[in-house]
């Protein structure tokens, strides 16, 4: 029989270990560890090392002892200049791209790794020098010049890696692929999720007068919800309404759930229910779809912007916008209202819909498209290819979402003063046509 605890991992547990993920602390703090246990280590395996192994290095305690303090100091001094390269990709990503991005850079591995050999090296450097002599010629212990070498080798070659990481992690299209793909990851394990739920049919979602409303106990970001655990919270037939959605913020005092009927011991439900939502300071990807359109449309405004007026990087920004969409409206959406055990109902009457998705992955850059063509064009076949896919797929309630969109901005485009008409007759091409128009005597035509 399983326990408690095995039938509903800890959410909390979850959360920090995605926090451990996003920190730029926490993995080099780790391996700083690791360097003091290696000190520890190397100092007690010292006395099973023979007199002259031909694989260790071997030179006298002052020579030894300069060594490593030489690279003591060049590692903490180098540590420093790490440190400033990714302030500066921090403070790139967020003027020319956007602030939401800075989590990306943050939480990059191999930046962390970095970090936390070269400060994992002078640690080991610094407990070390004690064990050296550095007035006598006597032989310095040969393991422990020979670690700190190593280190330092490793630490050079992971250095000139960085380096060259943080160059191609500074371009554009690395950016907005990666937060594409980590948006369908999240929209996979969401679909995921929801196919192992049981949907129910409810007509009616609002609550009695006499029902239990549980408050927010805090500000911030829905960032999980489990809905093993909120089931779990309720009597047998009773029902569980989420006032709210992940993605959402929420205020302190502003209702979380509503249970009817009440529960027996209200009470002891407060602390029960901080285990199945997860409210944070900062808006994550951990179940949050929409915060993927977010950081991919601010890119684009931000691009679109008079400061930086950089309609290519808008473009990239909208065509992974539609790579989402294409994934997003072929997956089962997630049901309004799930059945648990012993008659237990969740509601979820907040949850978005893909015809929100759409207006979010779109409307701002519809709003701002029609004083740059190419990124107009660029809209209207993204719309174009996803009206073919979910005809092609079978979901055709979303062809009115999706042509709503292009009609709004062919409108737009009609309104702009400086437009040529042939430049709008090719846009009404590229938005009607199965394939993009070709120019052929003088003439947007499709080929």
């Amino acid at each position: 029989m399983q326990t408690r605890s095995e039938r509903f991992p800890s959410v909390r547990a979850a959360a920090l270990a995605y926090r451990f993920r996003e920190s730029l602390f926490a993995l080099p703090l780790v391996i700083v560890l690791g360097g003091m246990a290696l000190a520890v280590g190397v100092r007690a395996a010292e006395r099973y090392v023979g007199p002259s192994p031909r694989f260790l290095l071997k030179m006298d305690s002052g020579v030894a002892t300069t060594l490593l303090s030489t690279i003591a100091g060049a590692t903490i001094t180098t540590a420093g200049v790490i440190f400033s390269l990714t302030i500066v990709s921090l403070q790139l990503a967020s003027s020319q791209l956007s602030p939401r991005v800075m989590r990306w850079f943050i939480r990059d591995r191999l930046s962390q790794v970095v970090i936390g050999l070269l400060v994992a090296t002078f640690v080991y450097c610094v407990l070390s020098l004690p064990d050296l002599d550095g007035s006598s010629p006597s032989p310095a212990p040969p393991l422990t010049v020979t670690v700190a070498v190593v280190l330092t080798i490793g630490t050079v070659i992971t250095i000139i890696a960085h380096v060259d990481h943080l160059a191609h992690r500074l371009e554009v299209g690395q950016v907005v692929r990666e937060i594409a793909a980590e948006g369908s990851m999240v929209i996979d394990a969401v679909a995921a999720a929801a196919a192992d739920e049981q949907p129910v049919h409810v007509t009616d979602m609002d609550a009695p007068p006499d029902a239990l409303r549980l408050d927010s106990p805090g500000n911030g970001w829905v960032s999980q919800v489990r809905t093993d655990r909120l089931l779990a919270l309720i009597p047998p037939n009773a029902t569980i309404r989420l006032d709210t959605r992940v993605g959402a913020y929420i205020h302190r005092g502003q209702p979380l759930v509503t249970i009817w009927p009440t529960p027996g011991h209200p009470d002891r439900l407060q602390d029960k229910l901080t285990r199945a939502i997860v409210v944070s300071g900062s808006r994550t990807m951990q179940e949050d779809i929409d915060f993927a359109f977010r950081q991919l449309v601010d890119i684009g405004l931000r691009a679109l912007s008079a400061a930086i007026n950089d309609p290519t990087t808008a473009v990239e920004a909208t065509l992974r916008v539609g790579s989402l969409l294409r994934r997003l409206l072929v997956v089962p959406p997630r049901p309004p209202a799930v059945a648990g055990p012993d008659g237990r109902v969740l509601l979820r009457p907040w949850e978005l819909d893909p015809q929100e998705y759409i207006a979010h992955g779109f409307d701002q850059l519809r709003h701002v498209a029609p004083g740059q063509p190419r990124v107009a064009a660029t809209i209207l076949r993204v719309v174009r290819m996803l009206i073919a896919h979910v005809e092609q797929a079978g979901r055709s309630e979303h062809l009115p979402a999706l042509q709503e969109q292009a009609d709004l901005l062919l409108d737009s485009l009609a309104r702009v003063p400086n437009l040529h008409p042939h430049d709008l007759e090719r846009l009404r091409a590229i938005a009607t046509t199965s394939t993009d128009p070709a120019y052929h005597n003088n003439r947007w035509m499709a080929p």
